[in-house]
C-alpha cells in the first residue's frame, strides 16, 4: 500500500511539473494497479515512435506485487528443521522490472491498442513467521522472465488516457535461498535438509519449488492512467 501511495504521488508531481507545457506525445508516464497473481501496482515510462520506420513504442516499468508465499510448514521443514510449534504468519512480495516493445494492433477494432512483449526481471521475497516458535525467516529468489500482453488506451483529455492491460508473464526457475540453505534448479544444493517423512531422503529443488510460490506464471489484469509528457 505504501508503494501505491508513492506511485500516486509521483504521478501527481508529473502532472504539476508538466501542466504548463505543450504535449508533443513523444513520451508518457503510466500508473496502473490491479491483479498480478495478487494485488499489484506498476509505474512506467514510454518513448513513442522511437525511430523513423520503426513503428510502436518502447516502455520501461517497475512494479510491486503482493503474493501468496507458499506453504509455511513445508518451507520450515525444507529450509530449517522439522519443528511444528508456533502460530504461522506469512507474506510474500515481488519487485519486478520490465521492458516492453509496444506494437500497434487493430485487435477488437480498438483504435489505440497495442500488443506488448519483452523481458522481465523479478526479485521475490517470502516471509514465514512462526509466532511462539522462535522462527522468523525469509526465502528469496531472483528470476528472469518473458511477458506478452494486450493494452488499450482511451482518451479522456488532451494529455490523459485511461488504460486497460491484460497479459501473462512467465518466469524461469531460479535458486531459492533462505536461512543457511539454498536449492538450485540443477540440484547443486547447499546445506540440504532431510525429509523426515520420507526415510530422511534429502530434499530436492522440486520440493523447495513446490513449497515456495516464487513467480512463475503471472497473469495480469490492470487499469490505470497514462499522462503524455
Amino acid at each position: 500500500m505504501k508503494f501505491s501511495l508513492l506511485a500516486m504521488c509521483l504521478l501527481i508531481c508529473s502532472f504539476y511539473g508538466f501542466s504548463q507545457t505543450k504535449s508533443d506525445s513523444k513520451k508518457s508516464v503510466t500508473i496502473q494497479t490491479g491483479y498480478n497473481r495478487g494485488y499489484g501496482v506498476m509505474g512506467s515510462f514510454a518513448i513513442h515512435n522511437i525511430a523513423q520506420g520503426l513503428p510502436g513504442n518502447f516502455r520501461f516499468g517497475i512494479g510491486m506485487n503482493w503474493l501468496s508465499p507458499g506453504n509455511g510448514a513445508d518451507a520450515r521443514r525444507i529450509f530449517i528443521n522439522n519443528a511444528t510449534n508456533g502460530v504461522l504468519e506469512k507474506k510474500g512480495k515481488s519487485f519486478d522490472f520490465r521492458v516492453d516493445y509496444m506494437m500497434s494492433s487493430k485487435l477488437f477494432n480498438l483504435k489505440n491498442s497495442y500488443i506488448v512483449f519483452g523481458p522481465r526481471y523479478s526479485s521475490f521475497n517470502a516471509n514465514f513467521n512462526f509466532i511462539g516458535g522462535n522462527e522468523n525467516f525469509d526465502i528469496k529468489s531472483k528470476q528472469w522472465g518473458i511477458g506478452l500482453g494486450f493494452e488499450s488506451f482511451f482518451k479522456m483529455t488532451d494529455q490523459l488516457d485511461l488504460s486497460f492491460a491484460t497479459g501473462l508473464d512467465y518466469f524461469f526457475n531460479s535458486t531459492l535461498s533462505g536461512h543457511d540453505t539454498s536449492y538450485d534448479p540443477s540440484d547443486e544444493n547447499i546445506n540440504v535438509r532431510n525429509d523426515n517423512e520420507n526415510n530422511n531422503v534429502p530434499f530436492t529443488y522440486k520440493s523447495a519449488n513446490d513449497a515456495i510460490k516464487q513467480p512463475r506464471l503471472m497473469p495480469r489484469l490492470m487499469v490505470g492512467v497514462l499522462y503524455k509528457l
